[in-house]
């Protein structure tokens, strides 16, 4: 596998770089970033978080945006930011709506046509994604975290309760907590999955908890009171799952924060701090 190195900047003592690789899981090039903390950079195997972005973002997004090298370093967290897509060949299928298609993966391996040919993205993260970094950077293994904003934290949550093996802690802004319970999770799910409501519930956070009961000992979600978007999230949801699973879940409201990256740069502190502490302190 030829992995291409397209930019790299130094940052906050470390070096912020992004990458592309022709992916097997997904038949096409992706791209994707990591930010190397100067921990990682010396040679020390580093715990590591990823990050799943939201509808439209890429994975320049959250290294842009989010404010969050500055922690990483500080902390000794490498930061994996993947695409939200198969994109950019010709016969990757696209759509006119941008909750659906290119920028708009949701994180599940999908069965239908014309999507089922690329968009493989559950795959493309638990698996190659996820060995190409073990392989090529200086992770610690067994310290590996996950957390997303909006449709990824939706991604977030249910690879995080599906995989516990390979993700020692979870975190999310803002997520999709039930979407078979809302409009976009609706729309996305039957098309990528089909009319059998049943196959959905594999990848809505909500039903996953209530089918696996606890696994983390800690989850950590920001909700913002003023987001724009909040009736496709039902974060009450999630507290009411896990309430009732016995799952330690911290949701915090915040007053006047929408569903952007200013809500993101404002809590980024806090996330990587509960990753760093679930995956350095156990």
């Amino acid at each position: 596998m030829t992995l291409e190195c397209i930019q790299k900047h130094q940052c906050f003592a470390g070096e912020q770089q992004f990458y592309q690789h022709q992916a097997n899981t997904v038949a096409c090039k992706m791209k994707f970033a990591v930010y190397l903390p100067p921990q990682a950079l010396a040679g020390k195997s580093c715990a590591t978080v990823f990050y799943l972005a939201g509808l439209t973002c890429t994975e320049e997004t959250f290294a842009i945006k989010a404010h969050a090298q500055y922690w990483a370093s500080q902390l000794g967290l490498i930061l994996v930011m993947p695409d939200t897509s198969p994109r950019g060949e010709e016969d990757v299928a696209d759509d006119a709506n941008w909750d659906l298609g290119q920028g708009a993966g949701f994180y599940l391996n999908a069965t239908q046509q014309p999507w089922a040919a690329h968009f493989q993205m559950e795959d493309y993260v638990v698996n190659e994604l996820y060995d190409l970094v073990k392989k090529q950077f200086a992770l610690d293994g067994d310290k590996i975290g996950i957390m997303g904003h909006s449709m990824g934290g939706h991604g977030a949550l249910t690879l995080a309760f599906k995989y516990p093996q390979k993700f020692q802690s979870v975190s999310a802004f803002a997520p999709i907590c039930a979407p078979t319970q809302c409009p976009w999770g609706e729309k996305a799910f039957s098309h990528y999955l089909g009319d059998d409501q049943t196959t959905w519930q594999a990848h809505d956070a909500v039903e996953l908890i209530k089918a696996r009961g606890k696994k983390f000992d800690s989850i950590l979600v920001d909700q913002g009171k003023n987001d724009q978007f909040y009736a496709q999230l039902h974060p009450e949801k999630l507290q009411q799952i896990c309430d009732q699973v016995g799952q330690p879940l911290t949701l915090r409201y915040h007053d006047g924060y929408d569903h952007g990256y200013y809500f993101i740069q404002s809590f980024i502190e806090d996330h990587l701090k509960h990753h760093a502490i679930a995956l350095y302190d156990e």
